[in-house]
């Protein structure tokens, strides 16, 4: 053995290794064990736009016991009050938003206390590769929120839709990622009776063959819904505001 390598300095070196690697891995599993506790960027798109939306609402009269849309730019784009004819339906839609941002602006919706609250949001989410597992506790999350502070409120989820390859180029971030939809829709219908709230399937009602978002209720951009996507979306919810009507 050469000098200045004493068996102790080994030793010691060997006992120091073996505490950082013990710590790297302590460290990599608490991590995997909490990754529900992992913040996600709340709203990646058009945080300024978010942000004035909200403020607009924040401002608004509190008007309580109407129908109430929250979501994301699906939710936006609709105009409830023609389509629904009704021009008290509330929209609380907001372009790029997700799960977070709904769990953010969610007593915005809760102290008007709605009738019934039609929610659509998870896409951005996918978009954004936040884990399947985090959207859907975010999503039930929501739900128990307002349950419990407004328990007289019938609750509905919009599935999240398919996207076709026409999204790539507008949208690259949700592309070929249908897959993920399904999963996670699949997830939304299996809480939907011990978590007390209506599951309303647009998914399968505008996917083609290929489990894609169908030309024919798309726009061009391959995400967004055109007139026909949205006449198909309200003959469902038409049907389950007939099955349950104001108490």
């Amino acid at each position: 053995m050469k000098t200045g390598t004493t068996p102790k300095v080994i030793l010691t070196a060997v006992l120091y290794a073996r505490r950082v690697w013990l710590s790297l891995f302590l460290g990599l599993v608490s991590m995997a064990a909490t990754g529900q506790n992992i913040r996600y960027d709340t709203i990646q798109y058009a945080k300024e736009y978010h942000q004035k939306r909200v403020a607009a609402f924040n401002n608004e009269p509190v008007v309580k016991h109407r129908i109430i849309f929250i979501g994301n730019s699906l939710t936006q784009f609709g105009d409830w009050n023609k389509l629904l004819d009704d021009s008290t339906v509330i929209n609380r839609g907001i372009a790029g938003d997700n799960t977070y941002g709904v769990l953010a602006r969610l007593n915005d919706i809760i102290i008007r206390k709605p009738a019934k609250l039609f929610i659509e949001i998870g896409i951005n989410d996918i978009s954004q590769n936040i884990p399947g597992q985090i959207i859907i506790r975010n999503i039930r999350l929501i739900i128990k929120k307002v349950h419990a502070r407004s328990p007289g409120t019938k609750v509905y989820i919009t599935s999240i839709l398919p996207t076709n390859d026409q999204v790539k180029i507008e949208y690259p971030q949700a592309y070929h990622k249908n897959d993920q939809v399904e999963l996670i829709n699949k997830e939304l219908i299996r809480h939907a009776a011990s978590d007390d709230y209506t599951y309303i399937d647009l998914n399968s009602k505008v996917k083609n063959k290929n489990g894609e978002l169908d030309i024919q209720y798309a726009k061009t951009d391959g995400i967004h819904l055109n007139q026909l996507g949205y006449r198909k979306w309200v003959e469902l919810i038409n049907k389950e505001i007939i099955r349950f009507p104001p108490k």
